[in-house]
């Protein structure tokens, strides 16, 4: 099989998940990720019955390991969004006295075999209560379940480094893979990454080297897939994608797209309620406590980071795959009319881009900035610019609360008024 350009987001939502857009379903991914620019979606959330269910109604096998809409769902659209059967396990368990909430995620080559990781999960806990259903049983043993069941099955830690559902989470998770999956260890190839976090924050971790890190939106609305995805340039099935992925080969496995982590809502350390965000430096001056009421605040990504690195920011391994940090498009969009994200203005010019430029994806990344200039309004065309080159104002997110993003600065839009130039004509 041929190779090809593959961008995969793998990790999503369903609308029987608890906190997703009803919008969430097969036919409307299939068209959003056609925005995008998106080849292969997961499916997420495939031990929830009634996904499930429409899974296997609404979707026929296209390349070995993938699925496509029926014909009659897609409008026969030459080129239809390829489905991997995903989902997101939550697992609560006690260990060595101390409690831990992993999330991992499991990738499934077949339907079938899902539907026999679902029969074995559905003898150990709830099913129908959420598209993420939690578990009680420890990591080592979810990855013995689903190995034992099919060996190229594969299961990703998720979100890697955020405090309350990950693997290396400060409030209830591990200091090692090892620690946490014990004899399965050596089955677990990759891991992701997750907003608050990106590559160059991992690779300061050397126990990560012989690791894959992958990107996805975790997405629980249409708008946010492809966040963040992944780019290869292998096979189109699910063994392709998977191979690139274990091999970490640069020439297979292109790069990574991310979010600016400190856009991630656990970026930093703080209290939500207190409208307080600390930098690790902070929090350790303040014995992790929150100066405002003295309780221990969340400690977030970048100081977990801190604690388990052994080496220095910057570092880089031998044949670390590289990656790409950029801003939706709909986001850019706003902040150049300085309007909100949802308004009709912002809306029309999204879908003008997409037709007269190709996909947010091509857009963002791919487009010379001649030819955005020439179909985009100025301030467009320079914001995009500008999240390109890195040049943006972040106030990181902590405890829950996202990162505020600025492309251009107030002292910006005050020299545009002034008439120094027609940005914002």
């Amino acid at each position: 099989m041929p190779s090809m350009r593959i961008i995969a987001d793998l990790h999503i939502h369903s609308p029987y998940a608890r906190a997703v857009s009803r919008d969430m379903t097969l036919e409307n991914l299939d068209v959003w990720a056609a925005k995008k620019g998106i080849t292969v979606m997961g499916t997420g959330d495939f031990t929830h019955p009634k996904w499930m269910r429409e899974i296997k109604e609404k979707l026929e096998p296209a390349e070995p390991g993938l699925y496509i809409l029926k014909k009659q769902e897609t409008g026969n659209r030459k080129q239809p969004t390829r489905f991997m059967v995903t989902v997101e396990i939550s697992s609560i368990y006690t260990q060595h006295k101390k409690v831990h909430r992993i999330h991992n995620l499991i990738f499934a080559p077949s339907i079938e075999t899902a539907e026999k990781i679902n029969k074995e999960l559905g003898w150990r806990g709830n099913l129908t209560s959420d598209g993420r259903p939690i578990m009680g049983i420890d990591a080592e043993e979810l990855a013995k379940i689903v190995f034992n069941i099919d060996p190229d099955a594969a299961l990703v830690p998720a979100h890697a480094f955020t405090p309350w559902f990950s693997i290396f989470g400060s409030m209830s998770g591990f200091d090692s893979i090892e620690e946490c999956f014990g004899d399965q260890s050596k089955y677990i190839y990759a891991l992701e990454t997750g907003l608050s976090s990106d590559p160059a924050m991992n690779w300061r971790l050397s126990q990560l080297d012989s690791i894959a890190l992958i990107s996805n939106s975790d997405s629980h609305s249409l708008q946010r897939i492809g966040r963040e995805a992944n780019v290869f340039d292998c096979a189109l099935s699910y063994a392709g994608i998977m191979s690139a992925i274990k091999s970490r080969d640069p020439k297979k496995f292109l790069f990574t797209v991310e979010f600016f982590p400190e856009e991630g809502r656990y970026h930093y350390d703080g209290h939500a309620s207190h409208k307080l965000r600390m930098s690790p430096e902070e929090t350790k001056k303040n014995g992790g406590k929150c100066p405002v009421c003295g309780r221990p605040v969340t400690v977030g990504v970048m100081s977990r980071v801190e604690k388990l690195a052994d080496r220095p920011a910057g570092a880089k391994p031998a044949n670390a795959i590289p990656f790409r940090s950029t801003v939706p498009l709909d986001e850019i969009i706003a902040e150049a009319f300085d309007q909100g994200a949802n308004t009709k203005k912002v809306r029309e010019e999204y879908k003008r881009l997409l037709k007269v430029l190709g996909t947010e994806f091509a857009i963002l990344m791919d487009a010379p900035i001649a030819d955005i200039e020439a179909a985009a309004a100025p301030a467009v065309a320079e914001g995009i610019a500008r999240v390109r080159a890195g040049k943006l104002q972040i106030e990181p997110g902590y405890d829950g609360e996202y990162g505020t993003v600025k492309i251009f600065s107030d002292a910006d839009r005050e020299a545009f008024a002034g008439g120094q130039t027609q940005l914002f004509s």
